[in-house]
């Protein structure tokens, strides 16, 4: 099968940070989906661990990419959940091979049913950035759905990425929160708000500075999607005393003893812990994957992908990295098929 992958982690400038190889087919066993992968996006995740990452022992090459959609092509002898012909979608795990090959094993556990109101590109742009937005709205600030009557906000930086236009589409479609924004070029802004954020600010400014601004001394709720350690000083100044805040960067110090004040919790959300760790509650993003492909079809969530790049290949892929790592993406990167 066709695949991309590298052999020692590198600029994306270099010449081989990403290529294109052929990898014999996998098969697959126990609980197990062999997926024809026909889309994958990019994400930030996928950048960090081509810059750090080396192939497994016993492995000439690694292969990046999570997020894919695709048709089932074969199910290992314990499935349940799914059949051959079956349109897919779903983020991976870390500690396996990646999306960027023609053929791949994802337990199903961790994969949806498709939306049937997507093409395959439109589908792959929302798995990894919808569980990661999900669990942190739900699972991990315990927001509880539902539009009952309630003055708590939340306040999103960096929502104009991947996770934020898909964080930002459930709190406003699903919480009764009022939702405010953070993005800083005229584009960005134009994005969020028209994804449904109440109120959009820029973080190139001060930000308790610029929630006043828009009429709020502080927030109940603050997740940080990026740069948390440039914005930790106003992010403990603008948060609510008991407030809540969680993050999915990786902050190279942050002090969070400055909550203590303030008796703020915090949070983190990896979207790969469950399937990492094989948690008890792993199929829980299978029920929300499709729980999301039924809010998509409903016309409630949009897709988030922004660019389509081409077929997946090497030099498409290293096109959508360098965009990732400008930091001037907007929504999803996504390519399809193959060349």
């Amino acid at each position: 099968m066709k695949a991309v992958g590298y052999t020692q982690p590198q600029a994306i400038s270099q010449a081989d940070s990403l290529i294109d190889i052929t990898l014999p087919d996998p098969v697959a066993i126990g609980r197990d989906l062999l997926v024809e992968v026909k889309a994958v996006s990019v994400n930030p995740v996928d950048t960090k661990v081509r810059a750090s990452g080396s192939p497994a022992e016993g492995q000439k090459y690694k292969v990046l990419g999570w997020d894919a959609s695709g048709i089932v092509k074969a199910v290992g002898p314990d499935v349940t959940l799914f059949k051959p012909g079956d349109h897919v979608w779903y983020a991976g795990s870390i500690a396996r091979p990646g999306t960027n090959s023609e053929l791949h094993l994802v337990d199903e556990r961790i994969v949806g049913h498709a939306p049937k109101s997507l093409d395959f590109a439109q589908a792959a742009a929302l798995p990894l950035t919808a569980i990661t937005a999900w669990e942190m709205l739900f699972d991990r600030l315990g927001i509880a759905p539902g539009k009952q009557p309630s003055q708590k906000t939340l306040l999103i930086i960096g929502a104009s990425g991947g996770v934020g236009s898909i964080l930002t589409q459930l709190a406003t479609r699903l919480t009764s929160l009022t939702v405010i924004a953070t993005a800083s070029r005229p584009e960005t802004q134009a994005w969020v708000k028209d994804l449904g954020a109440h109120h959009v600010i820029d973080h190139s400014k001060p930000i308790a500075e610029e929630l006043k601004r828009v009429g709020f001394p502080s927030v109940d709720h603050i997740v940080s999607l990026t740069q948390t350690d440039q914005h930790f000083a106003q992010i403990v100044e603008a948060i609510a005393p008991q407030g809540k805040f969680g993050l999915i960067d990786d902050p190279v110090s942050i002090d969070i003893t400055k909550f203590k004040r303030k008796a703020v919790s915090v949070h983190w959300e990896l979207m790969f812990t469950r399937a990492l760790f094989g948690t008890d509650d792993m199929i829980g993003q299978h029920r929300l994957l499709n729980e999301v492909a039924a809010l998509v079809d409903a016309g409630l969530i949009r897709t988030t992908l922004a660019e389509r790049f081409g077929a997946i290949n090497a030099t498409n892929l290293k096109r959508a990295h360098a965009l990732i790592e400008s930091g001037k993406a907007r929504g999803k990167v996504v390519l399809e098929n193959w060349s």
